[in-house]
Order: C-alpha cells, then structure tokens, then sequence
C-alpha cells in the first residue's frame, strides 16, 4: 500500500496535556491505526537538531498518552517488550508503561542487520535474538518503517519460535515513525498470525505525527532517496504538524522527517553528516530545481485546491476544527508565494547551522 485509500479518513478521538489523538476510519481495515501529534514530537521531525537523549523524551509523552487512551482505566496489567534493534531503543516504550502503571514482564530481543555486498543492500538477516515464550502475550513494540522489509522479518520469526515452543501471541501494540506500508504489512500478518494463533486479536498501530508515505524516486530535488525518504502526499499528516512545519520555514524543504533514527541517538555526528549533506545537494543544485514544484511535492498538491477537496485529500473530511480552514489557507499562500522561494539561500543557512552543531562533535 503507496497510499491511503480515499475513503480512509482521521477521527479526532482524544486530547491530553497538548496531545491529540486520531484513528483512522476505513471499512476495510481490520486493524486499529492512529495518528498522535505532540509538540515534542513536532519538534523532533520537523527539525535534525534534536538529538540523543532529548529525541527519546520528545516521544514519551505522547507514547504515554497513547496507552492511556488504550486503557483509561488501567485495564492492561502486564505486557511485553519486544524492542528491534538498533532503532526500537529510540521508543520510551519501558518508561511509558511504568508511568501508566502497565507492568512489563519480560523483554525480548531481536536483532536485525543488513546484508551489504560491494556496498550493496542485498538483504536482511537476523543476527541475534532473545525470547521468552509464554501464553496469551501482549507484545509492544517501537520502531522505524519505511519499507516493513524488517519488520516483516522479525514478527515472522517472532511467530514461528512462538508456534513451535508452545506459546501465544493475543495482540501487538506498535509504535511508529513510519508510513502507510506500514498498513499493508500489518493487515497481511494479522491474516498470517491468525492461522497460527486463531485467538489473535490484532494490531493497535499509533503512528508519531502522521502515516506517510515514502518517496518513490528521487523527487524533484533529484538527490531523496526512494523508500527511505517520507513525504506527505497520499498518507495522512496531523493537522498540527502541517501547521508547525508552516511555522519553521526551513522545515518544508527537509529531507525526510526523521533522518536515521538509530544514529541521531547513538551517533550523532553521523547523523549531522547526513543532514549535512542533504543540504549541501540541494544547495548545489539549487538552480535546477523549481521551487514551486518542490513546495507542492512536500505539501502533497502543486496547485492550489478547495477547502473541500484538500480535506479529502489529506483524509480530514471527518475532522471538525475552526483551524483547518485556517490552516488551508496559509498552506495555499505558501504554494501560491513558492515561485519566489529561494532554495538556495534556505540550504546555506542550513547548512552554516549544522556545521556550527557539527564541529562541537569532531
């Protein structure tokens, strides 16, 4: 799934401390999928300079609030972790739990790597793993998906040591910066694990800030990367991120919104290089792109539409706020003033400003 069907639409269905909540309406799920936007977490993929220690705290709160709105009255006593790794240690899953009263009875481990020949990608591979099995589990899991090809891995084997030791698996709560082939992985395991498992109960999916989807060629820049990049267009962004990406003018033009989430946490100067040299490509070929086309891909639309038709196509139709007319029409300024952007003014500041971050990690 590239993207969301057209009549999968966000319901507004709770708000904590700053914290909205939406789940996805579609008749064709079988899953439950939310959407939760909070200002830590705006922040944190909005803008590379959120690093290490502040990027796991920028996703507590909302990950709290999200198991609250799961069980409001503390209905759940006892989960498991299962953390992928690298990128599952970024997700304050632990924290959480405890901070909700959730008590979490075992953590299991799985490890999975890349496979790279000449430099090439080739595959993935499951280095090392660490699983308890038991009856009836509630697994929570946090990680990155772009592409699911990891993910898909690790539940498969997951399943299969569950099935031939005996065990489990009643329901999967997952945490993501992710995108919509996230949706597609999910439904087709549901099918899958429900042949293993008859009693599984399915996924409960909260994506941070939005479902969206990845690039799938280089893009108008010329220098994204396909399904690894996340763009907006045919995935479902909270209404609150478009605003504070509207807000932060530099934020529009990033590359993705979120980089590598496993080095931005444990390898920082890593993490500034590549932001570093998303910056200086788009500073290099600045002449060449046209600013008005690269505005309407990162929006989603490159020209302007109806307060009617922008609801549908960002999947709020079901949404009922005063600040989604406003919000349309500061996005239609945006497009319409984009012809005088300039891209490459933006990238040099850009990259002045990851420079000086840089240097205090060399």
């Amino acid at each position: 799934m590239s993207t969301l069907s057209q009549d999968a639409s966000l319901l507004h269905v709770g708000l904590r401390d700053d914290i909205s909540i939406y789940e996805l309406s579609d008749k064709e799920l079988c899953n439950r999928y939310f959407v939760i936007s909070a200002p830590g977490t705006r922040r944190l993929m909005a803008s590379p300079e959120v690093i290490g220690y502040d990027s796991y705290l920028s996703m507590l709160p909302p990950t709290e609030a999200a198991l609250r709105h799961l069980y409001p009255g503390g209905t759940e006593k006892a989960i498991d972790i299962l953390t992928i790794l690298r990128g599952g240690l970024n997700y304050p899953v632990e924290e959480a739990c405890y901070k909700c009263g959730i008590r979490v009875q075992d953590i299991h481990f799985v490890s999975c790597e890349r496979i790279i020949e000449d430099h090439i990608i080739t595959g993935l591979e499951i280095k090392y793993e660490k699983l308890r099995v038991k009856k009836d589990c509630t697994l929570v899991i946090g990680d990155i998906i772009a592409t699911g090809d990891t993910l898909k891995l690790c539940l498969d084997q997951v399943v299969d040591r569950f099935r031939r030791r005996g065990g489990s698996i009643r329901k999967i709560i997952f945490f993501t910066i992710g995108g919509t082939r996230a949706i597609d992985l999910m439904e087709k395991s549901t099918r899958k694990i429900r042949k293993v498992f008859p009693e599984f109960e399915g996924f409960e999916c909260f994506f941070y800030e939005g479902i969206f989807t990845v690039y799938e060629d280089a893009g108008v820049s010329g220098i994204n990367i396909p399904d690894i990049d996340f763009g907006w267009k045919g995935g479902a962004v909270a209404p609150e991120f478009r605003r504070y990406v509207l807000e932060h003018p530099y934020s529009i033009l990033e590359k993705c919104i979120i980089y590598d989430g496993g080095a931005r946490r444990y390898e920082i100067p890593v993490h500034f290089r590549e932001a570093l040299e998303y910056w200086e490509g788009l500073w290099g070929r600045a002449a060449q792109i046209d600013p008005h086309r690269l505005v309407g891909e990162k929006l989603g639309y490159d020209t302007p539409l109806s307060y009617a038709d922008w609801c549908s196509l960002n999947h709020f139709s079901e949404i009922r706020s005063d600040g989604l007319r406003i919000l349309w029409e500061e996005e239609t300024r945006l497009l319409e003033q984009s012809p005088s952007l300039s891209i490459e003014s933006i990238a040099l500041q850009r990259i002045n400003a990851i420079n000086t971050i840089l240097q205090q990690y060399e």
